[in-house]
């Protein structure tokens, strides 16, 4: 588990240094082609992206009150189903060595946030 996480981090860090040298890269480009005024396009193109994700984000203590309701209840499901499945003997093998109950906690919390997106959208209908 700590090898994956360590992993995710790892390749989350390359991906914002390059996003920032590439960011920086543009930004130098626009400048020495001269346009001065339109060196703040992507500072508006990043404001304009927060104000919608502002926009869609009215709830925030609803959305992570879902997420936390769903992953109890993933955690529940996994606490019930293992001994379920499994005999007592291997049912510690069951919780270290396998993937279903990451699986099923990835799930229940992507439950939470589907949901938590069709409040919303119910909402803006309105």
């Amino acid at each position: 588990m700590n090898q994956v996480l360590m992993a995710a981090v790892i390749f989350f860090a390359i991906y914002q240094i390059i996003k920032n040298f590439t960011d920086f890269l543009l930004k130098r480009k626009v400048i020495k082609a001269g346009h001065f005024e339109n060196a703040g396009i992507l500072e508006q193109k990043v404001a304009s992206i927060t104000t919608e994700n502002q926009e869609a984000n009215k709830y925030p203590s609803l959305k992570w009150g879902l997420v936390a309701f769903f992953a109890g209840i993933g955690f529940i499901i996994i606490n019930q189903m293992g001994p379920s499945l499994y005999n007592e003997d291997n049912y510690r093998n069951f919780m270290e060595n396998s993937m279903l109950p990451f699986g099923i906690e990835l799930v229940s919390i992507s439950l939470g946030f589907i949901v938590y997106f069709l409040i919303v959208t119910f909402m803006k209908k309105k």
